[in-house]
């Protein structure tokens, strides 16, 4: 209890920022449009970038981006095959980045750090990136689909650099290429900036505390997927890799049972923002799934982590 209780007083920052996005969307008139191109295009790649070149690659951990981007692929695909039957808005398409992935960086990186400390940090962020992988190609892509062709959709996918920014850091890091001193204070400010403006950006995209769950159905399919199936995903994944696998040890097990309980990602919010695919219904969504984990994420830690 003192754990989650701890946990619960870490992640009061976080609140406090959504809070100031709406402040300034509200009564500053400030664009979360204009942010999120920033976010997906500049500050996101060169988190991915130096997060990457900073960890321990081994051919396992390697690996692990693509067993997350695995699990957030299947588990998206069949949210959307269950939302294109339940939702006629045209917000079926941003069903697969809600459920798929989470908000493991602006959200869970802070959580990380908390319970695994800097070096469990470090496999967390390489685990983290496999939701970015799918963030940037599979959930992009299906979330582009509700409004553009295929062509289209696959075009804006080659565009987004934050796959080209984890290929070269890995290529990189195996051939003993650091990060030069020089430019460490540079990349610690845009993960900084990471976090703050990811957070701020769900509070601009609510005009209004009335109605913010909109279609109560998108809202029931997202909760669902993101905190039950999800949350089971990772739990099987642990029982089957520590009872018959053994490839991982407990430390991985653990990232991604985080992974699996972290709210809505705030990038499923600039994804839509940018599309201009049910961006108010994705805010708000992404907003109550971030109120729900205030109470969740202690609880999940205490039942299963501690």
């Amino acid at each position: 209890m003192t754990a989650a209780l701890a946990l619960l007083f870490k992640l009061l920052p976080l609140y406090i920022t959504v809070a100031l996005g709406w402040i300034a969307g509200r009564y500053l008139q400030a664009s979360g449009r204009h942010i999120a191109g920033i976010m997906l295009y500049i500050v996101t790649p060169s988190v991915v970038f130096s997060g990457v070149m900073a960890a321990p690659l081994s051919p396992e951990v390697i690996l692990l981006p693509f067993l997350v981007f695995a699990l957030c692929s299947l588990i998206g695909l069949a949210h959307l095959w269950l939302a294109r039957r339940m939702l006629h808005d045209g917000s079926a398409s941003i069903i697969p980045l809600s459920v798929g992935t989470g908000n493991t960086g602006y959200f869970g990186i802070p959580v990380a750090l908390l319970l695994f400390g800097e070096q469990g940090l470090a496999l967390y962020i390489v685990c983290m990136l496999g939701t970015t992988l799918f963030e940037n190609s599979v959930g992009f892509y299906l979330a582009a689909r509700g409004r553009y062709g295929i062509r289209d959709a696959l075009l804006r996918v080659a565009r987004l650099p934050s796959v080209y920014a984890f290929g070269l850091a890995v290529v990189l890091n195996l051939s003993g290429v650091g990060i030069h001193e020089v430019l460490t204070p540079l990349f610690d400010n845009l993960r900084g900036a990471y976090s703050i403006l990811g957070m701020m950006i769900i509070g601009m995209g609510i005009l209004s505390f009335r109605g913010l769950a909109g279609n109560l159905r998108f809202t029931g399919l997202a909760f669902f997927g993101k905190f039950v199936i999800w949350p089971l995903v990772a739990v099987a994944l642990w029982w089957l890799d520590a009872a018959v696998l053994g490839i991982y040890d407990s430390a991985v097990h653990q990232a991604i049972f985080l992974i699996s309980i972290t709210p809505i990602a705030a990038n499923t919010v600039v994804i839509a923002t940018l599309l201009d695919t049910a961006p108010r219904q994705a805010a708000g969504t992404a907003l109550l799934s971030t109120l729900f984990a205030l109470a969740f994420i202690p609880f999940m830690v205490a039942m299963v982590l501690s």
